[in-house]
């Protein structure tokens, strides 16, 4: 598979800091916590999740979105599906090709062919990782590099499933404490220089793998429990977060990133924020 992205196709992603210009979501207007699936559902399992709430934090998402001029594609939501909202696991662009994901928990199987639906009706072509289990929130592309969190829901068989797949990318496999569920919890690239980590929950191999390769901000537990860690680069070091992260975003602001700030925190009552609810399809390198 050639890193040599061309423009004309319609999905294109070679980082997760270029200028996002197409990415899918789903509004979360079936959004509940059904089965605890991990440790912050846990926590707000008896307070719920305010539908409207997170309904019009979600539209707000959007909109912060589109004014950036990013093409945002809303896909049909169920009332089956209490996770759609969390695109980003379904399914993910690696170069120019775009995967779709086998999801590991029973809540959530379905999803993926929503997604699929979608594709076939826009003639998007596609990878579907049927035998694998794999899911997009494990899953971080920087140039040539691929890093695939080893966790509950991403096992090693996919991650050298995609070594022979992805033979011009460097596929690495990363272990991490799997309470944290997906690796974008604990770890995040924004910029070819700069990445955000949650340490404790990393081996200190790939801590030291990351520390040569990046300037790091260090989140706290507290922030990293408001998954300070799961930000969105939409481009342009511009990054959307959650206004509570205030630690990480004065630390990104001194970096000279804007950070634009959105309230989605009822939905990260379900234990993901801006990146978790987004499958970018195209990121130009052109800008």
């Amino acid at each position: 598979m050639s890193t040599n992205p061309s423009f004309h196709s319609k999905v294109s992603c070679f980082s997760e800091y270029d200028p996002l210009k197409r990415v899918i979501v789903c509004e979360p207007h079936y959004m509940t916590i059904r089965d605890v699936i991990n440790e912050t559902q846990k926590k707000f399992k008896d307070e719920g999740i305010h539908i409207e709430k997170a309904v019009e934090q979600h539209y707000k998402f959007v909109q912060t979105m589109r004014e950036h001029d990013i093409e945002v594609i809303l896909l049909p939501y169920h009332k089956k599906f209490p996770e759609q909202v969390f695109t980003r696991d379904i399914g993910f662009t690696l170069g120019q090709t775009t995967f779709v994901a086998k999801m590991a928990s029973e809540v959530r199987k379905g999803e993926e062919d929503v997604l699929k639906q979608w594709l076939d009706d826009e003639e998007i072509s596609y990878f579907n990782l049927l035998e694998d289990r794999i899911e997009g929130g494990d899953v971080i592309i920087d140039r040539d590099t691929v890093y695939v969190g080893l966790s509950d829901r991403t096992n090693e068989k996919a991650v050298e499933h995609l070594k022979g797949l992805l033979s011009d990318f460097d596929v690495k496999g990363i272990p991490f404490i799997e309470t944290f569920l997906h690796l974008d919890c604990v770890f995040n690239v924004v910029s070819p220089d700069v990445a955000l980590i949650y340490p404790e929950a990393l081996t200190k191999e790939d801590i030291e793998l990351f520390s040569s390769r990046y300037e790091l901000i260090e989140v706290s537990k507290d922030e990293q429990f408001t998954l300070g860690t799961n930000v969105l680069a939409i481009g342009n070091n511009k990054i959307i977060s959650l206004p509570v992260n205030k630690k990480v975003n004065e630390q990104l602001r001194n970096k000279g990133f804007e950070v634009i700030e959105v309230d989605i925190t009822e939905i990260i009552k379900s234990g993901g924020s801006f990146r978790c609810c987004t499958m970018p399809l195209l990121r130009s390198t052109t800008e």
